[in-house]
C-alpha cells in the first residue's frame, strides 16, 4: 500500500521514464485503440484531405523536438511558451483538431489508457495508409511529456532553405542516415506548402537577386504565377503533382526539377542524396519500404523524462496530493509502462 500510495501522490507522473515500446500494446488494455484513430482519420479525409497531410507530419515535428512525447500539442501557458508557435511550425502546422477528435474518441472507450504521443504515431501512419500509401505495424507504449519548449524547436527543426548538407547532418544526429532522410522526405508526397517558404527560391536564391537555377524553367513559371512578388505569402501550392496520393511522384518531380521547396530539390542535386532520389523515383516499392523503416526508427527516439497519459493532448493533467481511496479508483484506470 505505502508503495501505491507514494506513486498515487505524484498523480502517476513517471519520473526519468524511457517506454519499453512494443507492437500491440494497447491489445488488452484498449483493444479498439488503433480501430478507433483510424476511423477518426478516415472522417477527417472525407472533411478535408488536407488535414491527412498536415497531422502524418506531426510525427517528424514531435519526435524530433526531445523524442516522441507529444510536446508540440501543448497549448502555451502563462509559464511555458510551446511548440505550436515556433518558426517551423507557425502558420504551417495545422488539423491539431483531428488528434484531439481521436483522444475524445478514445477517452469514451478506454479512459486514461492510451497517450497523445502514441495517437500521433498510430494518426501519422493511418494517413500514409489511408491515401495510398504503405501500412505498418506500429510500436506503441509512449508517455506524454509534462512540458513544450518553443526554444527546442526552433533550434532543430530545418528551415525550407536548408541544403542537404544541413539536413544529412541533422538527421545522423538522430541515427538516422542518408537514405532514411531522402525516404521520410517523401512525406511531401501529399499536402501543400506556402508560398512563404519559395520567395527566396523564387527571386533571391543565396542572395543573388535570381531565381534557383535547379527549378525547370516551366515549372518556375507556374509558382512565379501561384506566388508573384505581391503575394499573400500564405496562398500554398502543391508539394508533388498528385497531392492527395501517397506515391513516389514526389521523387519523380525531383528529378525533373520540380520540387517545391528547396529542402527537396537539394536532395536531387547533392551527389550523397541524389542516387536514393532516382532509384525511390523509379521504385515505388523500394521508396514504401525504407519510408516505413524511417517511420519506425524516428518513432523510437525517446528521452528520459517525466511523463503522463495526457487526458487532454492540449494541457498537463491537473497534479493534486489524492487520498488513498482516490489512488484506488486511479489505478483502475491508468496503465503504467
Amino acid at each position: 500500500m505505502t508503495s501505491l500510495f507514494s506513486l498515487c501522490l505524484l498523480q502517476y507522473i513517471i519520473i526519468g521514464a524511457v517506454a519499453q515500446l512494443r507492437p500491440h500494446y494497447y491489445s488488452e488494455t484498449c483493444p479498439q485503440a488503433e480501430s478507433v484513430v483510424r476511423d477518426v482519420m478516415k472522417e477527417a479525409l472525407i472533411r478535408d484531405a488536407r488535414s491527412l497531410a498536415s497531422v502524418m507530419r506531426f510525427q517528424f515535428h514531435d519526435c524530433f523536438v526531445n523524442g516522441c512525447d507529444a510536446s508540440m500539442l501543448l497549448d502555451d501557458t502563462p509559464t511555458m511558451l510551446g511548440e505550436k508557435l515556433a518558426l517551423a511550425n507557425i502558420n504551417s502546422l495545422r488539423s491539431y483538431e483531428v488528434v484531439d477528435e481521436a483522444k475524445e474518441a478514445l477517452e469514451k472507450v478506454c479512459l486514461g489508457v492510451v497517450s497523445c504521443a502514441d495517437i500521433i504515431i498510430m494518426a501519422s501512419r493511418d494517413a500514409v495508409a489511408l491515401t495510398g500509401g504503405p501500412d505498418w505495424g506500429v510500436k506503441l507504449g509512449r508517455l506524454d511529456s509534462l512540458s513544450a519548449s518553443q526554444e527546442a524547436s526552433d533550434n532543430v527543426m530545418p528551415s525550407p532553405r536548408a541544403n542537404a548538407t544541413f539536413l544529412i547532418d541533422l538527421f545522423a544526429k538522430f541515427n538516422l542516415s542518408a537514405k532514411d532522410l531522402v525516404a521520410l522526405s517523401g512525406s511531401h508526397s501529399i499536402g501543400q506548402a506556402r508560398c512563404f517558404s519559395i520567395m527566396f527560391r523564387l527571386y533571391n536564391q543565396s542572395g543573388t537577386g535570381r531565381p534557383d537555377p535547379a527549378i525547370e524553367p516551366k515549372f518556375r513559371e507556374k509558382l512565379n504565377k501561384l506566388c508573384p512578388l505581391n503575394v499573400d505569402q500564405n496562398i500554398t501550392g502543391d508539394l508533388d503533382a498528385t497531392p492527395v496520393v501517397f506515391d513516389n511522384q514526389y521523387f519523380k518531380d525531383l528529378v525533373s526539377g520540380s520540387g517545391f521547396l528547396n529542402s527537396d530539390q537539394t536532395l536531387f542535386t547533392f551527389p550523397e542524396t541524389k542516387g536514393f532520389v532516382q532509384q525511390f523515383s523509379s521504385d515505388q516499392e523500394e521508396f514504401f519500404k525504407a519510408f516505413v523503416e524511417g517511420m519506425i526508427k524516428m518513432g523510437d527516439l525517446q528521452v528520459e523524462q517525466p511523463g503522463e497519459v495526457r487526458r487532454n493532448c492540449r494541457v498537463v493533467n491537473s497534479h493534486r496530493p489524492a487520498s488513498a481511496n482516490t489512488c484506488k479508483s486511479i489505478e483502475e484506470m491508468v496503465t503504467f509502462v
